[in-house]
């Protein structure tokens, strides 16, 4: 058994360096993949969890928990879904704007757990801080329904 399970991990391996990574893997259980895609570095960790699920982040150009998968195979779909997403994306003139406006989100959510784990915040302040979220959820929305789709393969996970 224990065979098998390296030698799929190293075919899943093989699979990820076909796609053009540079791939870390650590005791069998973590796998740390880097891709440079027009000169963005996008990099993904995936790890087995406590239920022998495959828990997959992006960590560059932004941190993003994607979700657990049943299987390796179905994380490798995964990142290469998302990294033909990055390559369509990276023509676009916006791209800089995206990353950061990703980071900025990322680091929002920081000084979100910050704020209130280390303050006792009113609660006037935290409807404030509600509203101003529904309201970027909001603009996210419009800008969704006035912007031309570009990616069809798969649909939007949370649009």
């Amino acid at each position: 058994m224990q065979k098998y399970v390296m030698a799929e991990a190293m075919e899943h391996e093989m699979k990820l360096v076909q796609m053009g990574g540079k791939v870390t893997q650590i005791n069998g259980k973590l796998c740390y993949v880097q891709f440079d895609i027009g000169g963005i570095l996008v990099e993904y960790v995936y790890n087995i969890n406590n239920k022998g699920q495959f828990f997959l982040e992006r960590i560059k150009p932004y941190p993003l928990p994607v979700k657990a998968y049943e299987d390796e195979s179905k994380v490798i779909e995964i990142i290469d879904i998302d990294l033909e997403q990055f390559r369509q994306a990276s023509k676009s003139h916006n791209m800089p704007k995206f990353i950061q406006l990703g980071q900025m989100f990322n680091d929002t959510a920081k000084r979100f757990e910050d704020l209130f784990l280390y303050f006792n915040v009113p609660e006037e302040t935290a409807d404030a801080l509600v509203a101003a979220l529904e309201s970027a959820n909001q603009a996210i929305d419009e800008c969704k329904e006035h912007s031309k789709r570009l990616y069809f393969k798969k649909d939007p996970d949370n649009l």
